[in-house]
C-alpha cells in the first residue's frame, strides 16, 4: 500500500457514473414498482452507499477512509438506469475508488434484482467524471 503519510489531511470529492441499459419492458417494471424482487432503485441506491463504505475491503492495496458523504442516485431515463454516486472525506488521499465502487455495486444490484426478466442488460460507461482536492487539483471528465 502507498504510504501517505506524509500528504496533507484535505477535503476531497469525488463523481462517477455509469449506467444499466435494458429493454423498454424492464425499465417500465422498474419504475411501476413490479420487480418482484422489490424497489430496484431504493434496494440499489443502498448497495451504493454500503459498497463505498466497504471499498477497501474489495479492493486491494485501497486505503480505508473515514467517509463524511455519500450520495448515490438512480435515474430511469431512456432504455436505461443512470447511476451517479459522489464521495466526501477529509483525509489523506481521493475518493475516486469509492464513488467507482458505489456506481459499480449499485449497477450491479440493478442487474441482480432485473436478471430474472432480462438477461441481456448491460452495465455501460462506469467512470470517474470529476475530482477535486489534494496535490494533483481538481479533474473533470470531458463529457
Amino acid at each position: 500500500m502507498v504510504d501517505v503519510s506524509a500528504k496533507a489531511v484535505t477535503a476531497r470529492e469525488a463523481t462517477a457514473r455509469g449506467r444499466v441499459v435494458m429493454q423498454p419492458e424492464t425499465l417500465a417494471l422498474i419504475v411501476e414498482g413490479r420487480v418482484p424482487k422489490g424497489d430496484v432503485l431504493a434496494t440499489a441506491r443502498l448497495a451504493g452507499i454500503m459498497a463505498a463504505k466497504r471499498t477497501s475491503d474489495l479492493i486491494p492495496l485501497c486505503h480505508p477512509l473515514p467517509l463524511t458523504g455519500i450520495e448515490v442516485t438512480l435515474t430511469p431515463s431512456d432504455g436505461a438506469v443512470d447511476i451517479e454516486a459522489t464521495v466526501r472525506t477529509t483525509a489523506q488521499t481521493g475518493v475516486e475508488m469509492e464513488a467507482l465502487t458505489a456506481v459499480s455495486v449499485a449497477a450491479l444490484t440493478v442487474y441482480d434484482m432485473c436478471k430474472a426478466a432480462e438477461r441481456t442488460m448491460r452495465i455501460e460507461a462506469v467512470r470517474l467524471v470529476a475530482k477535486s482536492g489534494g496535490a494533483s487539483g481538481d479533474y473533470r471528465a470531458d463529457e
